[in-house]
């Protein structure tokens, strides 16, 4: 669900685009944009992979079971698609015309994705986890549950 979506109730185009994003990076980790992946940090699967993709680990975000030998550059072209459809701002995420022509041209030609604004904010608020009275801040995390009549 888009950011976009999920506060404003607000749908787009780029609301699509940042679904098929996300769908991209749960095809490629097999797993799904639910839970935590970061023991520490306590990443959803955006914020995991932009981590991996940041610091030059993208592979290990391949789930085993796609088998080996795998196309490396196919995995890390198809990774920073995903990261870019997936970007906070609906203006920062390419249309759907162009992720096509991303998907078939070059890696080199991609532009770099922005850091998720979540993790930027988790980063702050690690940085400043205690206060000069020394209280420590915490997250709250929601959860949303889909409830289906019978």
């Amino acid at each position: 669900m888009s950011p976009e979506y999920a506060m404003d109730g607000s749908f787009s185009v780029k609301s699509d685009v940042f679904s098929f994003g996300v769908l991209v990076l749960e095809i490629i980790s097999g797993r799904r944009n639910r839970g935590i992946f970061h023991p520490v940090r306590k990443l959803n699967l955006l914020g995991y992979a932009w981590n991996l993709w940041k610091e030059g680990k993208g592979l290990e975000l391949v789930d085993s079971s796609l088998g080996y030998p795998i196309p490396m550059v196919e995995v890390l072209k198809c990774t920073q698609i995903g990261l870019l459809c997936a970007q906070d701002q609906p203006e920062d995420r390419p249309d759907m015309a162009s992720v096509v022509l991303m998907l078939g041209g070059d890696r080199a030609a991609l532009p770099h994705p922005k850091k998720p604004e979540f993790v930027a904010a988790r980063e702050r608020a690690e940085g400043s986890s205690t206060s000069s009275r020394g209280l420590t801040r915490a997250f709250n995390d929601v959860t949303i549950s889909d409830i289906d009549g019978r």
